[in-house]
Parts: structure tokens; C-alpha cells; sequence
């Protein structure tokens, strides 16, 4: 078998590249100078005949050869290293350490009170540091620079071979009404739901959401009273005016005002929303971080 002379080293460079989009934190998880990787990265463009990463004002850009690289190089490192590196198990009775974990405002409410319940019995040493995020890519930006061990969010817009996804959360659409408002003893039909002001949960502030698209569809439009950031402030303002909100259905019932609230199949067809477990590649095969995320992944399905 011949390879002509490739240095795997090369092949090392270009997955940190590839992972990383910046020659000097590739070259800090190589080991190596930054000069050393900038000459690495001129090496491989003279190997495979490619330019492979283009600057831009967001960092490396991988030209579509170095995109199709990418996959195949990582799994053969990754195979080269569970061959010939025995890495040490990971025991969480006995650890001590911190993990980092990137959360939107579903995940903080709904999942992270008793993840960390289960987490202190488990792993009584281990703590967990929370960053939040205001949008599926700045979780992308915050793992890209290290900041977070993971995530847990919408999928990212443009996620690549270097960012990794794994379903955890489900959740569905509920129209909810406080319980002492008429609407609540007649159910909600499409000229109710119409008939009554809306609360729109919108995080960048716009008055147009997923139900107002539904709507549109059929022809029709709603009337918003209000627009505001914060999905789990919708259920006391609902419990306490004569406002209808559409939201998913764990919000409603983990609000302390959940019992004045009256929940109802929305008048129209809304996907199912899922959150994603967000990691990067660079951590994939962690014994620590890989242990963590089927943690979170196995306690979310117990929900």
C-alpha cells in the first residue's frame, strides 16, 4: 500500500482546520505553533490541488473539495485513534469537573431542574456551567469557540460535518385561555380563536410567527395584543387578561399559573417542535462529554 509520502500529520491539520476555521485554534489543538499549522495548511493545498480554505470576515471557508474531504478524514482519524489509543473510562461517581452547557429558554425550564436532580446523584462531583444563547447559530458560534461543551436548542440553520445534532426534546402546539374566561366553556373553534387578542412569543422582537404563517395559508389573519421575548411569561399574562396564546404545551404546564389555565388543540395544523443536543465534533469521542450527552439524551427521553 502506498500513500506517497503523506504525512498522517497533514491529515491531522486539516480535520483541526476543518473543525475549527481558524489556523491559530487549530493550531491549539494540534499542539503545534501557528506558524507550523499555516505551513501544514499550505502543504495540503499543494497535496490535493485546492486553495481548501478561503478567509472571510467569519474565519476559514471550506471550499466544497475540502467539504467532501471532511467527513471521510475524520472518521479515518477517529478509526486510527480507537485503534491505537486506549482512552481512560470515564467514572462519574468519581469525577470532578465542570461541564459546559449552552441552553435555551425550553431546556432551562423544562429539562435542566431535574437533569441536575438525576446529575447530583449520579455524579455528585460534577457541576454544570449554563450559557444561554438568543439563537439556534450563536449556539453553533459558542461550541465553534469552546465556550460550551454542548447545547441544547432548535437545530442550527447552517450546520456542517463539523457540528453534530441528536434529537432529545418533543413537544406540541396548545392554545391556551384563561380558565375564567368564557371561551374556556365553549372550546376553541376557528371564529373564536380569530374573534380573540393574541400573545406572539418572539425573540427578535417581529409580529409574524409559525401561526400566522398557518394562517395565511387558509387565507386568514389574527389579532396580536402583544409581542414579547419570553415564552414562559406568556401563561400568567393569558391567566390574567382575555388574551389567547399558542404555545408549546410544557410551558403551560410547568407555569405556576398552569391550573387558571384552559388548554385546547390549536383550530389549525402545527408541526411538532423538536430541540436538538448540539455538540461539536472536536468533543465527539470525549469519554467525559460523550457520557454527559447520553446522560442528557436518556434523562430527556424519561421525561
Amino acid at each position: 500500500m502506498d500513500f506517497h509520502g503523506i504525512d498522517l500529520n497533514l491529515l491531522v491539520a486539516f480535520d483541526a482546520l476543518m473543525n475549527e476555521r481558524n489556523v491559530t485554534r487549530a493550531a491549539t489543538q494540534v499542539g503545534v505553533s501557528q506558524p507550523a499549522m499555516s505551513a501544514a495548511l499550505s502543504r495540503l493545498r499543494k497535496l490535493f490541488g485546492d486553495p481548501l480554505f478561503l478567509r472571510s470576515a467569519d474565519g476559514l471557508l471550506p471550499t466544497p473539495r475540502a467539504r467532501d474531504l471532511a467527513e471521510p478524514i475524520s472518521q479515518a482519524l477517529r478509526q486510527i485513534e480507537t485503534t491505537l489509543v486506549k482512552k481512560p473510562e470515564f467514572v462519574p461517581g468519581k469525577a470532578s469537573l465542570t461541564f459546559k452547557l449552552g441552553l435555551s429558554d425550553y431546556p432551562a425550564f423544562v429539562l435542566l431542574p431535574s437533569l441536575l436532580q438525576a446529575l447530583g446523584k449520579k455524579a455528585p462531583g460534577v457541576s454544570v456551567n449554563v450559557h444561554a444563547f438568543n439563537n439556534r447559530d450563536h449556539a453553533v458560534d459558542l461550541l465553534d469557540a469552546g465556550t460550551i461543551d454542548a447545547a441544547i436548542g432548535v437545530p442550527p440553520t447552517h450546520a456542517d460535518g463539523r457540528i453534530l445534532t441528536r434529537p432529545v426534546l418533543r413537544d406540541e402546539f396548545v392554545t391556551i385561555i384563561a380558565s375564567d374566561h368564557q371561551a374556556a366553556r365553549r372550546g376553541m373553534s376557528m371564529k373564536t380563536f380569530l374573534a380573540l387578542p393574541h400573545v406572539l412569543v418572539s425573540p427578535e422582537g417581529e409580529m409574524y410567527g409559525l401561526v400566522d404563517q398557518a394562517l395565511a395559508q387558509q387565507g386568514k389573519k389574527r389579532k396580536l395584543a402583544l409581542t414579547l421575548p419570553h415564552m414562559f411569561a406568556v401563561p400568567a399574562v393569558v391567566a390574567r387578561t382575555s388574551m389567547t396564546a399558542t404555545v408549546m404545551k410544557r410551558v403551560a404546564l410547568h407555569s405556576p399559573v398552569g391550573r387558571k389555565l384552559v388548554l385546547f388543540p390549536p383550530p389549525i395544523a402545527l408541526p411538532e417542535v423538536i430541540f436538538d443536543l448540539i455538540w461539536h465534533r472536536r468533543g465527539d469521542a470525549h469519554p467525559a462529554q460523550l457520557w454527559f450527552r447520553e446522560f442528557i439524551a436518556a434523562h430527556a427521553a424519561s421525561l
